[in-house]
Order: structure tokens, then sequence, then C-alpha cells
């Protein structure tokens, strides 16, 4: 499914995510979404959550659902950058089983000092890692 997501995760569900009605709790959902991104940082960016100068703060985030889900469901989680700003990234997370779409959301990381929590720039090889989550441009709009 995770067409247009220059980045897919596979995560599988597991016992403790489902609640009282049987479904993986939509809690787990922006869960899924936290970790997508973070893995990326982390793998991609260099960034270690525990010693990087540099922490990327949720500022936002936002999820739709279409589909429910339950153990032992394997989720295939797509990851995109849709706008990355001097010190902000808004991400775009498409969540899917198989062929279907889950669920689709947006969150967005406003990237600050560890110690001021002041906004800095986004830089080197954490910029890098973002923008190669940016979706090629539209080639069928004219200029």
């Amino acid at each position: 499914m995770v067409n247009g997501y220059p980045h897919v995760q596979q995560i599988p569900t597991r016992w403790k995510d489902n609640d009282v009605y049987g479904h993986v709790n939509n809690v787990v959902h922006y869960s899924l979404m936290d970790t997508v991104i973070n893995t990326w940082l982390i793998e991609r960016g260099g960034l270690d959550p525990g010693t990087s100068p540099v922490i990327g703060l949720c500022v936002e985030s936002h999820c739709n659902y279409h589909a429910s889900v339950a153990f032992p469901d394997v989720l295939s989680v797509g990851l995109r950058v849709a706008h990355l700003g001097k010190s902000s990234v808004r991400y775009e997370i498409g969540i899917s089983r198989q062929e279907e779409l889950v669920a689709e959301g947006h969150f967005v990381h406003v990237f600050v000092d560890r110690e001021t929590r002041r906004p800095l720039p986004v830089e080197g090889k954490l910029r890098d890692c973002l923008e190669a989550l940016r979706p090629p441009p539209d080639r069928s709009t004219p200029a």
C-alpha cells in the first residue's frame, strides 16, 4: 500500500496494543508514528536521543482512522516529509495492513537546543536525512 512514502517500516502489533474493544487502541497509532520517525532520525540522521545537542520536540500531531486493526497484525508505516523549514519539519505518515490504508496522520517536530529549548536550524546529516524523505516533485504540472 504505502505508495508515495520514501520510507516504509514494518511494525508488528503486540498483544498489549489491543484494548477492551478487541482492537488496537488509538494511542498506539501515535506511538507507531513516533517510532517510525525516531527510528529514521536515529539510523539516518545520527540523532542520539540521550546525548545529541539538538532534539526534536513534537508540537503537533493528528491521526485519521480508516479501519480497525488488532494483534497479531503487522503494519506497514510509511513516512515522508511534507514541509521542511528552518527549524521544523512536518511529517506525513500512512499506516496500512497489507494493501489497506488503516490510518494516516501528520506529526510536527521543532528542533531545539537540548538545554535551552530554543529553536535551532536543521543542518548537516539531520537535514540530509529529512530531505531524503521529501517526495519527488510533481512533473505533471507545468512550471
